[in-house]
């Protein structure tokens, strides 16, 4: 007899992870300083962490908690090893099962932004099933990896918006807290043995972050160690923490169980005059304000508040950390420290097929492309009776050439800048190589960016009345192409490295312009030290083959006084020329690997942890 097929073993989100990947996590004096400029021009440190400790075993959530500005996300970032740049100073021990922060716990720790980083054209199914694709281990199959996320979906309560769109703010998708959910899932994925997570109830109403916090407390169960920073949790919220960590201006002023903060507080001569959430009071505290104090004596109670944990909770919670040291074992680096969940390839594939599925959206939108339909029907109209008129047929030519020299360029810019932060937080987990991205990206690209110029050109050089042979038509489709993709590649470069859209939109505007004035067409006697421009302007190899396809050495054409004069004594044609078509081709080739290369390399300093 056949037995029906059960329900998705949703089970999985909270199933603990095995007993030697369980994390205990250990932080000990911790102080981080930064850079900053006072006055314009005066250097100085700011120390955001003041020698902060603490301890977190599995199967414990710790919360921290402070006001805005105390340090608790930095904290949080620091123990996920996010941390560390040039031009900031960490000091202090940050240890996992007695061992340092390492690429492998990165890849196999969740960490949960503040701000949801999600893809909004995906649906939710979409976004998790991705996700278990790229991070989930290659001895899975992809029918086990779909169900994983399909049981994450309902271990958080997500089956029933599946199939809508995430959305965003010009897209109209699921609710914030669905969103919140959703990200969580990412992580889950995993099944890490320790979750960090910044703020996940901020933004969310009561009821949705008591479910959300509820959700990652059930997580312990299993053995799993969760930090999180919250800035005003609830009552119901507050009692679910198993440990509380309060900071005041990057000191810490209580860490402890969650039940005895109000007692500690109580025994130095701080207790609510009338009953009220514990969180708040806390924070009135972190801030420096108590029932009996002034606005004025805030800087005088946080001191009070420092020293009260110096004298009464520093040196228990040191003896504390020791006593943890002593009995915590440390556990054997594994082999593969440095090895990634899937194959190059693997990588690739899921790449592309995510990235084609987001960027249909805007590649194809009714705008662009009744945008490039109306260009281009307009340029053929405007010459359509230029048949047999040189100077008309090659300022034609030049309107191909510049306008499809700005057009990739611009577009492609915003690219790599919008997408820094999904890159980021991606690249920090340890979810591909960018080698796997940035191809993904560039042939995912392809037939997106290549449709519209074919049309746009066929369009034009046939109304526009240009020569009416096969090799001609396809010599000038072919070059017109390949100058697409090198001014691509000149956008992804200039957003790569810039990283400011503002930056890199004016560079773009003065680099095009200089390669455009140089380009043969408009000015044809320049002087001898700026002429070098056109020898590294793509726009002018670009326009001399289009030339090359249409002219030939030798040809004439219908001049002045009823004579034939030769074409190469057209202004335009002496300056650029009709030889050497081969050497305008390599160039061009040249540049379209050179840019992409530059983009590359810029890329590589994104999500990359000193």
């Amino acid at each position: 007899m056949a037995m029906e097929k059960g329900p998705p073993d949703t089970s999985y989100a909270t199933k603990g992870p095995e007993e030697e990947g369980k994390r205990l996590g250990k932080f000990e004096d911790v102080v981080y300083m930064i850079k900053t400029k006072a006055n314009g021009s005066k250097k100085g440190e700011k120390t955001i962490l003041k020698g902060v400790s603490g301890a977190v075993v599995p199967g414990e959530m710790l919360a921290m908690m402070g006001p805005s500005g105390s340090g608790k996300t930095t904290l949080l970032t620091a123990l996920g090893g996010r941390l560390a740049r040039p031009g900031r100073r960490l000091s202090g021990s940050i240890t996992y099962n007695g061992r340092p922060f390492s690429n492998s716990l990165r890849r196999n720790m969740g960490f949960v932004n503040q701000d949801d980083i999600l893809y909004p054209h995906l649906t939710v199914s979409e976004t998790l099933l991705y996700t278990a694709l790229l991070r989930l281990p290659r001895t899975l199959s992809r029918d086990e990896k779909a169900a994983q996320a399909e049981a994450v979906m309902a271990e958080l309560g997500l089956l029933g918006c599946s199939n809508s769109m995430i959305g965003g703010s010009l897209v109209r998708g699921i609710s914030g807290g669905e969103r919140k959910r959703v990200s969580i899932g990412q992580e889950l994925l995993i099944n890490p043995s320790l979750l960090l997570l910044d703020e996940p109830t901020s933004g969310l109403d009561s009821t949705i972050a008591g479910r959300i916090v509820t959700t990652i407390a059930d997580l312990t169960r299993g053995g799993r160690t969760v930090l999180m920073t919250i800035h005003q949790p609830s009552s119901r919220i507050f009692y679910m923490f198993h440990k509380i960590l309060l900071l005041s201006d990057g000191h810490t002023i209580y860490f402890g169980k969650g039940s005895d903060a109000m007692n500690y507080f109580a025994s130095i001569g701080y207790a609510p005059a009338v009953p009220m959430n514990p969180a708040d009071f806390l924070l009135d505290l972190a801030n420096g304000l108590a029932p009996d104090e002034t606005l004025e004596n805030r800087a005088a109670l946080k001191e009070t508040l420092f020293s009260a944990y110096s004298d009464h909770l520093h040196d228990q919670i040191i003896e504390e950390l020791q006593e943890v040291g002593r009995e915590v074992k440390v556990s054997e680096p594994h082999k593969t420290t440095n090895a990634w969940c899937t194959t190059w390839w693997e990588q690739f594939s899921v790449l592309l097929r995510r990235d084609m599925k987001e960027r249909k959206h805007q590649a194809f939108s009714g705008l662009q492309v009744a945008q490039i339909l109306v260009t281009a029907f307009l340029g053929g109209f405007m010459w359509f009776g230029s048949g047999g008129h040189v100077q008309d047929q090659m300022g034609l030519l030049y309107f191909a050439v510049g306008f499809w020299s700005f057009y990739p360029a611009y577009q492609a810019i915003f690219t790599f800048p919008q997408e820094r932060t999904m890159l980021t937080k991606e690249r920090v987990s340890g979810m591909y190589r960018l080698s796997s991205y940035y191809v993904a990206r560039m042939v995912g690209d392809l037939p997106m960016e290549l449709i519209l110029p074919i049309v746009f050109i066929t369009i034009t050089y046939w109304l526009g009345g240009l020569k009416r042979t096969a090799s001609s038509f396809f010599i000038t489709l072919f070059v017109m192409l390949l100058e697409v993709l090198i001014a691509q590649g000149l956008g992804f470069a200039l957003g790569a490295l810039v990283m400011d859209l503002k930056a890199s939109t004016t560079l773009a505007s003065v680099i095009l312009l200089s390669f455009m004035l140089a380009g043969g067409f408009f000015v044809q006697h320049v002087p001898r030290f700026i002429a070098w421009i056109k020898y590294i302007s793509y726009i002018y190899y670009t326009f001399k083959v289009q030339i090359s396809s249409q002219f030939s050495p030798g040809e004439t054409y219908q001049c002045s006084g009823g004579h034939r004069c030769p074409i190469e004594d057209v202004p335009m044609i002496s300056a650029v020329g009709l030889d050497h078509r081969s050497l305008a081709v390599a160039a061009l080739f040249m540049m379209l690997i050179f840019f992409r290369v530059v983009a590359y390399v810029a890329l590589m300093r994104i999500g990359r942890i000193k």
